[in-house]
């Protein structure tokens, strides 16, 4: 995601699991077609801010995504994520990025399951190829931390090309989810870390931030693999010479989510 003088935000993929929402660190388990020795499954979303790394996408507005993932029974897999996008110019308005990846379970405990996740994407954004890159990512899950069913998600990005720019760029994420007693609520919360060099997120030098989020999940007893966040998103860069688009655009906001896996 990137923010310049003309309130162009151009995303840079978090380090989520592939196959899940660009803005969803911790989304809903989806469901899986079995064919032999692949699976294929997905989701769609429709959110009120797509925020990635606490960045708006949309200009703050809404957006409609989707995400599909084949996966091979020995962890390879690709995935493709696409949604619409608005940085306030003619072009572009979508964004369709593959991945490629291999996933596996790491026998480090015999209480606390660990998965490696490493792969990379390649950020492409329709009729506005000037910001197209590749990024690599790695990441572990670990799950049953503190109790049955929570998970931690710790992760790692790296490009040399930040948004088509032949920058280097780093992204830090740590990421908790966590069920609510016997409910069919749970909470979610995350911190990331985001630099790049000789870049300027806010028209004031600052080429690093922090972007957190907290929220609530519920997931439908009446409708299966369906799911809602509330969620707080934003960043902690100074916006003092922002205009108002671009406050709201990184500012702390709340950000609704629904979202049905297949």
């Amino acid at each position: 995601m990137l923010f310049n003088s003309n309130l162009i935000f151009k995303k840079v993929i978090a380090f989520s699991i592939v196959g899940i929402c660009s803005n969803q660190i911790f989304a809903a388990s989806e469901t899986a077609e079995n064919t032999q020795d692949f699976e294929l499954s997905g989701n769609i979303t429709l959110t009120s801010d797509y925020r990635f790394r606490g960045i708006t996408q949309t200009q703050t507005d809404p957006a409609i995504q989707g995400t599909a993932t084949l996966t091979h029974k020995s962890g390879l897999y690709f995935s493709a994520f696409a949604s619409n996008v608005d940085y306030g110019t003619a072009d572009p308005h979508m964004e369709l990025d593959p991945s490629i990846g291999y996933s596996t379970p790491l026998k480090l405990s015999s209480s606390v399951p660990v998965t490696l996740d490493i792969g990379a994407s390649y950020y492409n954004y329709i009729s506005g190829n000037e910001g197209d890159y590749a990024e690599l990512y790695a990441r572990l899950i670990l799950e049953r931390i503190l109790i049955n069913d929570d998970s931690l998600l710790t992760s790692l990005s790296y490009t040399n090309d930040y948004a088509g720019q032949d920058k280097n760029s780093w992204n830090a994420t740590l990421g908790y989810a966590v069920p609510l007693a016997q409910t069919n609520f749970g909470a979610v919360a995350s911190i990331g870390y985001t630099t790049v060099d000789d870049y300027d997120f806010n028209q004031q030098g600052e080429n690093s931030y922090f972007d957190y989020k907290a929220g609530l999940t519920y997931n439908f007893a009446s409708f299966p693999d369906a799911s809602a966040e509330l969620a707080v998103v934003g960043t902690n860069l100074d916006t003092d010479a922002l205009d108002h688009a671009g406050k709201r655009g990184v500012d702390t906001g709340a950000v609704f989510t629904l979202t049905k896996a297949f």
